[in-house]
């Protein structure tokens, strides 16, 4: 009983300080929107004291009691060390009040929308990361979401490059960037400092623990040749359904059952073709409607059928639907299935209307994910990057965000 009580506490000690991963939603939650007041939708990244925003909704149209909880971590996800009080002025684990149910849609859902700041939460009291938790009135997880809150302490001055490995100069992005402000002191930054880079607002496919390379005067540099490049990938595809009785670009044709059903027009393998530019918005959605002007309540539900025509060998592997509709998740719902009547490979979603980004992804039958499979990878492509930098100082308990940079891939250089 000892031995077993002794593993018992191992346990719980090393699962308290375990990386904590979002929490997906239930079917039945659709369209998370989780922003700063400014950006579309994405993880929200703002600086000490902006505002944040939170709205979906739940398909089941019932008026039902959801809580929210805000949480504190380290730079690496682990829970932080603060107490509560150390990091909100106020209250959580209060009910989310504002609701309203869906007006003359065929399918019906509440709306959901939560602000922080408010008058229960006042305020959050300091930088670094975070998660927002939502749970029903069972105390039970519904759905959780990350977010990050920065101090503009130090400046980032970041630059994009060709890749300096001549096998991919035409294919990766480097992202090369310096950390400093004159009056700041860092300290022992080899151990204090870690840097993220993000492309395209996904955490999923960030590159973490990056320390500086090297240190000139005040300023820390990171210009690695290989740690911090990433594919430029190819420009996202779309659809835009804001008119839901309309085949529009990229529509092939629209039919009504119990729901609209929109049917895209299909996609073909972008690799080894050459690069065409094609605005975006790096795999976002913004909801949108031409039915009335209340786009959160008048917007309709449409089942979207993606199609993809691939002649690749799979190799056990498999092909999903990719994008911020669903917070870059792969799920049952948007693997692609070969149907053999079409010689496509198939899948649909239920997605509200507006304008929507997406792309199509491998995943390998040993969990390697490759986003330019499909697509193919492009130096020139139109990339949005940002750099977090967290910093620990000497004593400190917690990890602070003290600076953002940021950078698009169209001013490339050599």
């Amino acid at each position: 009983m000892k031995h077993l009580a002794l593993l018992l506490i191992l346990f719980i000690g090393i699962s308290a300080y375990a990386q904590e991963y979002e929490t997906l939603p239930p079917d039945y939650i659709k369209t998370i929107e989780f922003t700063s007041e400014s950006d579309l939708s994405g993880t929200p990244i703002i600086r000490l004291g902006d505002r944040l925003k939170l709205t979906f909704d739940d398909t089941r149209a019932l008026v039902e009691d959801f809580y929210y909880v805000v949480e504190h971590f380290n730079y690496d996800w682990t829970p932080s060390k603060l107490a509560k009080n150390e990091y909100i002025t106020g209250f959580d684990n209060i009910r989310i009040f504002d609701f309203k149910n869906s007006l003359t849609t065929l399918q019906p859902y509440t709306h959901y929308e939560l602000s922080i700041p408010n008058k229960n939460l006042r305020s959050l009291k300091v930088s670094g990361n975070y998660m927002l938790k939502i749970f029903n009135s069972d105390k039970q997880m519904v759905f959780s979401r990350k977010f990050i809150v920065f101090e503009s302490l130090v400046d980032v001055r970041t630059q994009i490059r060709r890749s300096r490995n001549l096998d991919d100069i035409n294919q990766k992005q480097l992202v090369e960037y310096t950390i400093g402000r004159e009056g700041f002191i860092f300290r022992n930054p080899e151990e204090t400092i870690n840097t993220v880079v993000i492309q395209n607002n996904d955490l999923e496919s960030a590159v973490y623990d990056v320390k500086p390379l090297m240190i000139s005067g005040n300023n820390l540099v990171f210009n690695y040749p290989k740690k911090t490049s990433f594919w430029g990938g190819n420009e996202f595809l779309f659809f835009d359904n804001r008119d839901i009785r309309v085949a529009s670009l990229n529509i092939e044709r629209v039919e009504l059952y119990e729901l609209y059903h929109t049917f895209l027009r299909r996609n073909f393998v972008r690799e080894n073709r050459e690069y065409v530019f094609n605005p975006d918005i790096n795999g976002s959605f913004r909801i949108n409607t031409v039915q009335g002007p209340d786009e959160n309540r008048e917007s309709e539900y449409a089942v979207v059928h993606f199609s993809l025509d691939c002649r690749k060998d799979l190799e056990g592997g498999e092909l999903h639907v990719y994008g911020r509709f669903n917070n870059y998740n792969l799920t049952d719902e948007t693997h692609l299935e070969y149907n053999k009547k079409t010689g496509l490979y198939e899948t649909q979603i239920l997605l509200k209307q507006g304008f929507y980004n997406y792309k199509y992804v491998y995943l390998s039958a040993n969990g390697e994910f490759n986003d330019h499979f499909i697509s193919g990878s492009h130096d020139i492509t139109e990339n949005d990057y940002v750099i977090l930098v967290y910093y620990r100082n000497v004593g400190a308990r917690f990890d602070s965000v003290i600076g953002v940079g940021s950078a698009n891939s169209r001013n490339i250089i050599n």
